[in-house]
C-alpha cells in the first residue's frame, strides 16, 4: 500500500478509536480521564534527541495533511500552528518518527531544515544558574518566587506601585496586576505578559522592565517612569507556566480541562474579538484551540474584566511573546481591514526596531501579524483594539529565531531586556511626535 494511504488509513483508525471513546459511560469516562491525568503529572517530560525542523508550507495537500498531523499528533510537536499556505513553522519530531516524518516530507515534496539536533540539550542548557536563592535575572523563577518579588517590590516603593489581584486562575492561583505611577494624569502604557506558558522571556523581562523602572538613572528611562503610568501584568497564565516548569516545558495553553482527554485553551485565542474567524482551532487537543467559548478561560475574562477598568487611560498596549523577532500590529484575524491609523503604527514599529537592532544587532521584523506571519483570532491585541479602541496596540516576539525557539537561554534575559528598553524608548519618542503620548 502507498505511504500516504497507508498514512491516511492510521488517522482514520485513530479517529474511529475516538467516536468509541466518545460512546463510553461516563464513570469509564471519568476513569480514563482521571488516567490521563496522573500519567501527565508522574514525571517531568524529557525531550532526549528530539529533533527540531523548520517546514516551508507551500501547497493546499502539505497544508492540510500537516493540519490533520497537528491535531493527532502521536509525539509531534508543533512551535507554530499550520493555518496558511506560504507560512514557516518548526516541528519537533522525536526519535520515534525520523523515519515516518522523512518518508512524509519527500512523499510531500515537503521543504524542510534541520535546526536543532537535540532538543532536550537545549532545554539542559536553559537555565545554567539554576541554584540561584535570589530573585534577578539570571534564571527563570516560579510565580510564587515573581509574586513575592512584586510585594517586596510594592512594599519598597509604596508611593510609586499598587497591586490589584484581578482574578484566579482555574487552579485557583492569584492574577496580578502591578501599576507604576508617579504624577497624575499620566498617559498610560499597559504590558501583559507569558499569556502562553512555555514563552518564559516574556515574564522575565517584563519583571526586568519594571526594576528598571524603579532603579535606572537614565534620563530617558527616568522620563518614561516619571511621565507614563506602567500597567504590568507580568504572569497572565500562572497555571499553565507552571506546569510548563515542572511537568512539561513546551506546554503553551491553560490547565481547565476542555474535553475528556485534553486539558487547556490557548487563551490568546480565547478574547471576544473576532473570536474563531481563522487561526484557531477547534480541536480541544491542538495547541491553537480556542476554547468552547469566548472567554470560557478564567484567566482571559479576568484579564478583560481588569482592562476595562483601565481602558481610558490606556493610550498603548503591548503583548509579550517569543520567539522570532517580530513586532506585530493589529488586526489578525481573516479579511480583516488595516486599522485606520496602520501607516502610524508601522512608522513606529520601524523606530522601534531600529532601536532594537542599535543595542546588540538584534534584528526585528515589524508589519501587520496576518500579513507578516499568519491568521490569528481571539488575541488581546486585536480585542484591545477593537473593543477598547486602543490606538496602539502590538505584539513583541522576542529572541530568538530558531535555533533555542522557545527555551532561551536565561543568560539572554538582559540583552533580551535592555534592547527591548531601548525600543520602547525610541516608541514612545515617535509616538509622541505622531500626536499619541
Amino acid at each position: 500500500m502507498p505511504y500516504m494511504q497507508e498514512f491516511y488509513k492510521r488517522l482514520t483508525l485513530r479517529d474511529q478509536n475516538y467516536s468509541v471513546i466518545r460512546t463510553m459511560n461516563r464513570g469509564s469516562l471519568l476513569l480514563l480521564f482521571a488516567v490521563a491525568v496522573c500519567s501527565a503529572f508522574a514525571e517531568q517530560a524529557r525531550f532526549d534527541n528530539y529533533r527540531v525542523y523548520e517546514v516551508y508550507v507551500a501547497s493546499e495537500q502539505q497544508l492540510e495533511t500537516l493540519q490533520y498531523l497537528e491535531d493527532r499528533p502521536d509525539g509531534y510537536i508543533f512551535w507554530d500552528s499550520p493555518v496558511q499556505i506560504n507560512m514557516q513553522l518548526e516541528i519537533v519530531v522525536p526519535p520515534h518518527k525520523y523515519a515516518d516524518f522523512e518518508e512524509l516530507s519527500n512523499r510531500l515534496n515537503l521543504k524542510t531544515r534541520l535546526i536543532i539536533k537535540n532538543f532536550q540539550q537545549v532545554v539542559d542548557e536553559e537555565r545554567p544558574a539554576k541554584s540561584a536563592r535570589n530573585f534577578g535575572w539570571t534564571d527563570y523563577y516560579s510565580t510564587n518566587q515573581i509574586y513575592a518579588w512584586l510585594d517586596e517590590l510594592v512594599g519598597r516603593y509604596p508611593n510609586v506601585l499598587t497591586k490589584t489581584v484581578y482574578g484566579q486562575s482555574f487552579e485557583g492561583r492569584d492574577l496580578v496586576a502591578v501599576k507604576l505611577s508617579q504624577k497624575a494624569n499620566n498617559p498610560g502604557i499597559f504590558i501583559e505578559a507569558n499569556i502562553h506558558a512555555r514563552e518564559w522571556i516574556a515574564s522575565a523581562t517584563a519583571t526586568w522592565l519594571l526594576n528598571e523602572l524603579l532603579t535606572s538613572t537614565s534620563a530617558s528611562v527616568v522620563d518614561l517612569a516619571q511621565n507614563y503610568d506602567w500597567y504590568f501584568i507580568v504572569m497572565a497564565n500562572p497555571d499553565g507556566y507552571e506546569f510548563s516548569r515542572d511537568s512539561n516545558r513546551m506546554w503553551r495553553k491553560t490547565r481547565q480541562p476542555s474535553s475528556v482527554l485534553c486539558i487547556g485553551t490557548d487563551p490568546n485565542r480565547n478574547f471576544d474579538y473576532n473570536w474563531r474567524n481563522g487561526g484557531a482551532s477547534t480541536n480541544a487537543c491542538s495547541d491553537t484551540f480556542s476554547g468552547p467559548t469566548a472567554f470560557s478561560e478564567p484567566e482571559t475574562l479576568a484579564m478583560a474584566n481588569y482592562y476595562a477598568t483601565v481602558a481610558d487611560k490606556i493610550d498603548v498596549q503591548f503583548s509579550f511573546h517569543s520567539y522570532g523577532q517580530y513586532l506585530l500590529t493589529p488586526f489578525g484575524f481573516t479579511g480583516a481591514p488595516a486599522p485606520a491609523n496602520n501607516a502610524d503604527l508601522q512608522q513606529i514599529a520601524a523606530r522601534t526596531a531600529s532601536a532594537i537592532q542599535a543595542t546588540y544587532g538584534t534584528t526585528y521584523t515589524y508589519g501587520n501579524s496576518a500579513q507578516l506571519l499568519y491568521v490569528t483570532s481571539g488575541s488581546t491585541n486585536d480585542y484591545f483594539m477593537g473593543v477598547h479602541g486602543t490606538k496602539l496596540s502590538y505584539t513583541f516576539e522576542f529572541r530568538d529565531t530558531g535555533s533555542t525557539g522557545f527555551v532561551l537561554p536565561a543568560a539572554q534575559i538582559i540583552p533580551n531586556a535592555e534592547e527591548t528598553l531601548n525600543g520602547l524608548i525610541a516608541f514612545v519618542a515617535e509616538a509622541k511626535v505622531l500626536g499619541y503620548l
